[in-house]
């Protein structure tokens, strides 16, 4: 036999602490047909800098989709099917590097995906710049190695092998058939090299993850040993292995043999349906009439032939809607009858390649009126590559390499639900048989009229109220996942455990919005004293500062004026733009140089909010060269007056001391202590220490200046005007 490597590598990706789907690094490989040995490379790092901790890395693997993961241990939503994910973990604690090696023997083909995450978020908001956080890289590589002229076992011809030796077993692959309801296995003829009895092992199928379904065979001496499998994977090659157990120097001969039992399905009127789709899509034609006449007269001939058949098959059309959102529509209308001889089969089409990053959803609604027998059951069942045929005997919902997912229907419980997260990349069958209590009346002649409902969804029920459906991708490869908010969680955001209450939503918005208004006394104080600019800025600060966080809350006390990102935006620049300002106005230059830094800086404020809005230069570039205008000009008014400015004890102990410690207590409690369960607080005592520190620092009015007299200012006689600049008066 000849064997061919070949090896895949992806681009490594900088990991992240896990609070929702999104923070897990996703890698998709396609591993080929024919392949024998699977060896994933999975390599991790961290930085060297003292932040740089040990950390313990979760590596999760699946067949067919991206893997269901759960690491924080919340609720899924009703009705929803998980299996738990296989995956393992790499610790980094002294070494800067950890290499792991992850074996996979026979394969299944196809689709294969890494998810890769560190523990759980400890929730702390950070701001940009302030701290560096430890980079935690991850990188995972495949090595595959495929046969390139692997044998073929053709149905019902017998094959005679030879097992070399342990250390090289033999690979065969058969194609299992459309409508295959059965497949049996038969090894024989079975002698060693030495003429003793041979011992060796049959493996039947490839391994999957999470769950493995592979079957095994052990055969003992010269006996015939033969395996049953009930519905194999429909239209796909199916490896075996034949291995020996025996001296690592003797060789085993062999004789196998595959046999499949074919189902007939029952005569569908798919044709005809689709002719009647397409002439009530266009309307009324010459010839519609008749060409509608022979599917009436045809109607009772199907009847019959479906009676005589092991399945009735529905014609489905498969309706793209938009990324990772496809509906399912039965041409015969969405009741389909369902009796106790064959069940009713309906085919959802998910191989694509781009349906598994969604959810399905299957809801099947009974007919009560249409069931004859009172205790009658709809069985039905939901599988992945193979229809269930034998729902009327088995009950458990499983095929030869894979275990469905059951529902059930009856006059008591008319209406079920199954929602498959992240289903793998197949054709998808449901099955749906009549079911009635024995003793009671004819089942044979019981129908029963089910409505079913299937689609892919992205997210299912778009996250609900208080979650995010966000459209992820992984080169091209496109899946769906929920950020959830306001303390609920889970995959769909259903898990109330640890959800604000709305009386706790309604305290957070009102805490972040009516904290603003604590710049009403800095607004005051500025009109006050005449910095009219100063108290507009500060005005402007307030007002969208407190529709921004009105519009940001996570629960259900929102209210949005405008657009999020620009009251996002408008926020940040009345923040920065307020300390540019306030400081400018301290430092006491002339006023043309004030306005012209005013206007000036705004302008550069803006510039860099838009290339980066939440890095910490943006404000603290322009509270230093504030401070560096500040100091310079405070130190040419004390050379020029040679005493210390301001000169006034007083404003020291009152007013600049007080606003500085409020200053460097709002931005410790803003860069240090807020965390996304104490936000609402930690925030509001930041608006609040800022607006107060805005009133402490403002500078007194000119000394030429006197207070707003509106009596003065309304009255129509001769004044007298001060000129500021030339300290001279004038009658006007």
């Amino acid at each position: 036999s000849l064997y061919v490597s070949e090896y895949f590598s992806q681009s490594a990706q900088k990991l992240s602490f896990y609070s929702w789907y999104g923070n897990a690094k996703l890698f998709h490989f396609h591993v080929p047909e024919d392949t024998v040995l699977l060896r994933w490379l999975l390599q991790a790092s961290r930085g060297k800098g003292p932040e740089c901790t040990s950390m313990e890395i979760t590596v999760h693997f699946r067949h067919g989709a991206p893997p269901v993961i759960n690491p924080l241990g919340t609720r899924f939503p009703a009705n929803a099917t998980v299996r738990p994910s296989y995956n393992i973990s790499i610790t980094l604690s002294t070494a800067l590097q950890n290499t792991t090696f992850v074996n996979v023997t026979t394969p299944a083909a196809g689709d294969w995906f890494i998810a890769a995450h560190l523990p759980e978020a400890a929730g702390r908001i950070e701001v940009k710049g302030f701290s560096t956080p430890c980079p935690y890289m991850f990188q995972a590589d495949m090595f595959v190695l495929r046969l390139t002229d692997m044998p073929v076992l053709e149905p019902g011809v017998p094959m005679p092998h030879t097992v070399v030796s342990p250390a090289k077993p033999l690979h065969v692959k058969v194609f299992v058939p459309k409508h295959a309801s059965g497949m049996r296995f038969q090894l024989s003829s079975c002698v060693t090299s030495e003429r003793r009895a041979c011992n060796v092992r049959v493996l039947l199928g490839s391994i999957t993850l999470p769950q493995s379904f592979q079957r095994s065979l052990t055969c003992t001496g010269s006996i015939n040993c033969s395996l049953a499998l009930d519905s194999p994977p429909w239209e796909k090659w199916l490896q075996i292995m034949v291995e020996s157990l025996g001296t690592a120097n003797a060789s085993v001969s062999v004789e196998m043999l595959a046999s499949f039992t074919v189902c007939r399905p029952g005569s569908t009127s798919s044709f005809l349906s689709f002719i009647s789709l397409n002439q009530s899509q266009a309307g009324a034609r010459p010839g519609a009439a008749g060409s509608s006449a022979p599917a009436a007269g045809e109607a009772p001939h199907n009847v019959s032939s479906q009676r005589g058949s092991c399945l009735q098959s529905q014609p489905v059309v498969r309706e793209d809607l938009d990324v990772v959102s496809v509906r399912y529509r039965l041409l015969n209308g969405p009741s389909v009858p369902v009796n106790s001889l064959s069940p009713t089969l309906l085919l959802l089409n998910l191989n694509t390649g781009m349906d598994s990053g969604g959810s399905l959803v299957v809801n099947l609604l009974l007919n009560k009126t249409s069931v004859s027998l009172a205790n009658a059951t709809v069985v039905a069942c939901v599988s992945a590559a193979s229809p269930v045929l034998s729902l009327n005997a088995t009950r458990n919902c499983s095929t030869a390499f894979s275990q469905g997912y059951p529902l059930s229907v009856s006059s008591s419980s008319g209406e079920a639900m199954l929602i498959v997260l992240y289903p793998q990349t197949d054709d998808w069958f449901l099955s749906l048989q009549l079911l009635c209590p024995r003793g009671q009346g004819d089942c044979t002649s019981a129908e029963a009229k089910v409505t079913v409902f299937a689609y892919l969804t992205p997210c299912f029920n778009d996250c609900g109220p208080y979650g995010q459906c966000s459209l992820l991708r992984r080169h091209g490869y496109l899946y769906a996942g929920c950020s959830c908010k306001a303390g609920w969680g889970g995959w769909s955001c259903t898990d109330d455990t640890k959800a604000q209450t709305v009386g706790a939503q309604n305290l957070a918005t009102l805490l972040l919005t009516l904290s603003n208004l604590m710049f009403l006394p800095a607004i005051a104080v500025a009109v006050y004293r005449y910095y009219l600019v100063e108290a507009s800025v500060y005005t402007y600060t307030m007002f969208f500062s407190t529709f921004y966080h009105a519009c940001d809350q996570p629960g259900v006390a929102v209210m949005c004026i405008m657009d999020y990102d620009t009251l996002q935006y408008c926020d940040f620049l009345g923040s920065v733009v307020s300390i540019w300002v306030t400081i400018l106005c301290m430092a006491r230059v002339k006023k043309i140089l004030k306005y012209v830094l005013f206007v000036l800086g705004t302008l550069l404020i803006a510039m860099s909010l838009q290339l980066d809005r939440r890095g910490v230069w943006n404000m603290m570039g322009p509270c230093l060269f504030a401070l560096a205008i500040m100091v310079a000009a405070w130190v040419h008014h004390g050379a020029k007056r040679r005493h210390c400015y301001p000169s006034s004890w007083k404003r020291w102990v009152f007013y600049l001391l007080p606003g500085i410690t409020l200053a460097f207590i709002a931005i410790s409690v803003y860069a240090f202590m807020e965390t996304n369960e104490n936000y609402y607080y930690t925030h509001s005592i930041w608006h609040v220490l800022v607006a107060c520190s805005v009133a402490f620092l403002l500078p007194p009015r000119d000394k030429h200046k006197k207070p707003w007299a509106w009596s003065q200012k309304l009255t129509c006689r001769y004044q007298i005007c001060q000129n500021d600049r030339e300290e001279l008066y004038a009658v006007t």
